[in-house]
């Protein structure tokens, strides 16, 4: 493709740098912290049935979230453009690597998140005001096939948090950072204090120190990880370990966001390698803490069957008995409504680096008087709008949502786009052996290395014992392929 002829933004159109280390590290930080923590924990609580393997878990997606993001550190001070890892597969494969990340972005990773995260918020919000429920039928689910469409009061206030969010992101980075940063001190803040309110009522009360006594013994209905295997074998623990990463992985996602706003970041060379290391060690941090307060306040079963597999609302009623349910659900409102602005603002950062290579709307390598891709956020937010309204219609006639089936079928994709992108670092340093590298992976080629091996033994896993969940987001990602050439075709013309 020969983008020469791509015109490129006037000099007044350009994105602005004005996010610093401190604003950086609160759009990693609070893109990561959204609602999976207050509930994950007890879904890998069954399927690995212990509170040993409960960290056990945890700690694996520590250490993989953290060797990733020092690793990322050295592309992004190595190319600190806006589209991030858009831009790094790119680099390092070939435009339709880069353009096949872009496409499951916008289809499924970033979009489905944002929907996900707003009816969380939704569902959070009808702990206080009842009127807002998944139940409470505006226009009541019209049946095509299996699926339905329907707006509920939970769905349109849902909505209603994409559009506010979208619109408030066209009006300038420095709304969006600001939001960015009152809402990411305040749950961090929500987070730090459940932590330690519940490790001192739990050592008061002694209610969790069966837990620590038998640390390793296995409890409570294990949950079949796939092939009818269960927690209950040494192989079975292990296979549990692997699928419990898409819960806990998944929960401490988004952090690689600030790399599509490489563009917007000042003394990006320096910032934002620090942001995602700065970031990330925070919420892994906080992650292990609070699933140590979950442990030290409640019975591991009462984790393991937490209604709704709601761990920390139950953590909280012990802390506030009546009032438990009332306080995590302002939490989680403050902590979703930040998650969603952070994915909001970062995401369109990815698709202006695509059509800047002419694989995307052309009016989306358009800036807006607020020097911001008005564009991408539009058609992202039109698309995240939109997976908000499909429901799934279940064998025994209840609905869930689409957007929960499409991020279970894509961690898996997600999870090649990491090894891919790290597996980068590698192959660049032989392409361009002399480029500039203010920052270089710490650990380099070891770090790097363990973090492919690990990986790729986790997704071998969930291909073979979660194939209903795996192999769909494959045919997502391939979806893509004709896409691509289309679009090239198309701007060459």
């Amino acid at each position: 493709m020969d983008t020469s002829t791509i015109s490129q933004p006037a000099a007044d159109q350009k994105l602005v740098r004005g996010l610093g280390l401190l604003d950086s590290t609160m759009l990693v930080a609070g893109s990561m912290i959204g609602s999976g923590i207050f509930i994950v924990s007890s879904i890998i609580g069954r399927q690995v049935g212990a509170p040993g393997w409960l960290l056990v878990v945890w700690i694996v997606t520590g250490l993989l979230t953290l060797m990733a993001a020092l690793s990322y550190g050295e592309l992004a001070a190595m190319m600190p453009k806006a589209g991030g890892q858009y831009v790094y597969l790119r680099e390092a494969f070939s435009p339709l690597w880069g353009f096949l990340y872009g496409w499951t972005l916008l289809l499924v990773i970033q979009t489905g998140t944002i929907a996900a995260v707003a009816v969380g918020f939704a569902r959070y919000t009808g702990v206080l005001i009842p009127w807002f429920s998944e139940s409470n039928y505006l226009i009541p689910p019209i049946r095509i096939g299996g699926y339905a469409l329907s707006l509920s009061t939970a769905q349109l206030l849902g909505l209603a948090m994409i559009a506010l969010l979208t619109y408030m992101n066209t009006r300038g980075l420095k709304l969006g950072k600001l939001v960015q940063n009152v809402f990411t001190t305040a749950k961090t803040g929500a987070l730090i204090a459940l932590i330690v309110l519940g490790l001192i009522v739990g050592l008061k009360s002694g209610a969790g120190a069966e837990n620590f006594k038998d640390f390793w013994t296995l409890r409570g209905g294990l949950q079949d990880v796939g092939r009818g295997l269960t927690a209950a074998t040494a192989f079975g623990l292990f296979v549990g370990i692997c699928v419990a990463q898409t819960q806990s992985l998944f929960s401490a996602d988004a952090w690689n966001n600030i790399t599509f706003t490489a563009g917007e970041v000042v003394n990006p060379k320096r910032n934002v390698p620090l942001s995602l290391a700065f970031g990330t060690f925070l919420v892994i941090g906080l992650y292990l803490l609070a699933n140590v307060a979950y442990l030290a306040t409640l019975p591991f079963a009462a984790i393991q069957n937490a209604p709704s597999d709601r761990v920390a609302v139950a953590t909280a009623n012990v802390i506030f008995p009546g009032a438990g349910a009332t306080i995590m659900a302002v939490a989680i409102m403050v902590s979703t409504f930040g998650c969603n602005n952070g994915l909001i603002l970062a995401g369109a950062r990815a698709y202006y680096a695509m059509a800047q290579d002419g694989l995307f709307f052309r009016r989306v390598r358009e800036l807006n008087k607020n020097h911001v891709p008005a564009w991408g956020l539009i058609i992202q937010g039109i698309w995240a709008g939109f997976l908000v309204l499909p429901r799934v219609v279940h064998p025994d006639g209840t609905y869930g949502n689409l957007y929960g089936n499409l991020l279970d079928w894509v961690i898996s994709a997600a999870l090649i786009f990491y090894i891919l992108t790290i597996l980068g670092i590698f192959l660049l340093r032989k392409k361009q052996p002399d480029a500039e590298r203010p920052y270089r992976a710490w650990g380099y080629p070891i770090v790097p290395a363990l973090y492919i091996v690990g990986a790729s033994v986790i997704l071998i896993v969930l291909f073979i014992y979660q194939p209903a969940t795996s192999w769909p987001g494959l045919i997502i990602v391939l979806t893509g392929v004709p896409i691509y050439f289309l679009w090239r075709k198309s701007d060459a013309t």
